[in-house]
């Protein structure tokens, strides 16, 4: 059985003292950030990772961590991949605490989760609507983000609809001047942001625009959007409000016997993991939740250990370009 790396082999793998690492790993002030980045590089090398027990005797500080999250549809998996690999690489254990959807029952359940003591910090990517201590006189230092609304649908950096833009400009180069749009759920602040980037991009261009049709998430929208297209609909782009809405979409034009690309090009949003794999592959937008959830858990470990708080993350969605865009033809 491998031996288990100590705070000492640490120590001799980053050239400093063994309490200068229990001082990075407890947070203690006055330790350079070209040391601490130091220590903590020899850590990972190691994969060390502190006896949390002990070190809540010495400090008082119990090494948890939690992420309050509501129960949604949102499929949390990347994100919390992000959370806990920020964590454990500085030491910490982090747990998921489900709170209340409704803001009351949210800010109650918080009160109590900080007035329990278990956590060095929490953090929140909804509002959390609930009395926050000021820090310096927390023991429980509480982070609510705006990355996602009460019911989980994404705000903040993930309501950017630039990428509409820039597949819109593509796909102009390409030859097309006539596009469809299907929104998402119009209660989603993100399908609002790629509507009106859709309406100005086609103004601003002089595109000819067949509609904007108020859509939801799910396949049978984009299936039923082109199913309902006259015949002899010319060639056309689809702006699709997600991947699943663009799948229905690409079903319905094969059925028709039109081409994808060619008579339809479409593009979708969420690149799930389908997407590479359709006849033809997806055009689609990432968003790198697990970014998001490695640099917000890292603002919270800087904020639990009265560090310098990183700048929010950003450029967190991109294109990838594949089969389903080209060139307008007849057939």
């Amino acid at each position: 059985m491998e031996k288990r790396a100590t705070s000492r082999d640490v120590a001799r793998l980053a050239g400093v003292s063994q309490s200068t690492v229990s001082f990075v790993f407890t947070g203690r002030e006055g330790i350079s950030e070209p040391t601490r980045k130091r220590v903590m590089a020899a850590a990972a090398e190691l994969h060390y990772r502190p006896n949390l027990a002990a070190r809540s005797m010495r400090t008082h500080r119990t090494g948890r961590l939690a992420v309050a999250m509501t129960v949604s549809a949102l499929n949390p998996l990347t994100l919390l991949h992000g959370v806990t690999n920020a964590a454990n690489e500085a030491g910490y254990a982090v747990e998921v605490v489900y709170v209340p959807g409704e803001p009351e029952a949210r800010a109650e359940r918080l009160a109590e989760i900080v007035a329990s003591e278990e956590f060095e910090g929490i953090l929140s990517f909804t509002p959390l609507h609930a009395p926050v201590p000021p820090i310096d006189q927390a023991r429980t230092v509480v982070l609510s983000l705006s990355e996602f609304d009460e019911q989980m649908h994404v705000t903040g950096e993930f309501t950017d609809a630039r990428p509409v833009v820039e597949m819109m400009e593509r796909l102009v180069e390409l030859g097309h001047h006539r596009f469809l749009h299907i929104t998402g759920e119009l209660s989603y602040p993100s399908a609002i942001a790629r509507r009106d980037a859709y309406l100005a991009t086609i103004e601003r261009l002089g595109l000819e625009s067949m509609g904007v049709i108020t859509g939801s998430w799910l396949p049978a929208a984009g299936f039923d959007a082109i199913e309902a297209l006259p015949d002899d609909t010319a060639p056309f782009a689809l702006i699709a409000s997600n991947d699943l809405v663009a799948t229905g979409a690409i079903r319905a034009a094969t059925l028709r016997g039109w081409s994808v690309p060619g008579r339809m090009s479409v593009t979708g949003w969420d690149d799930t993991d389908q997407s590479a794999y359709l006849v033809p592959s997806l055009t689609s937008v990432i968003q790198d939740r697990e970014s998001l959830g490695e640099n917000s858990m890292r603002r919270l470990i800087a904020t639990v250990r009265r560090e310098p708080v990183p700048p929010p993350a950003t450029d967190l969605q991109r294109i990838v370009w594949r089969e389903s865009i080209g060139a307008p033809t007849a057939s």
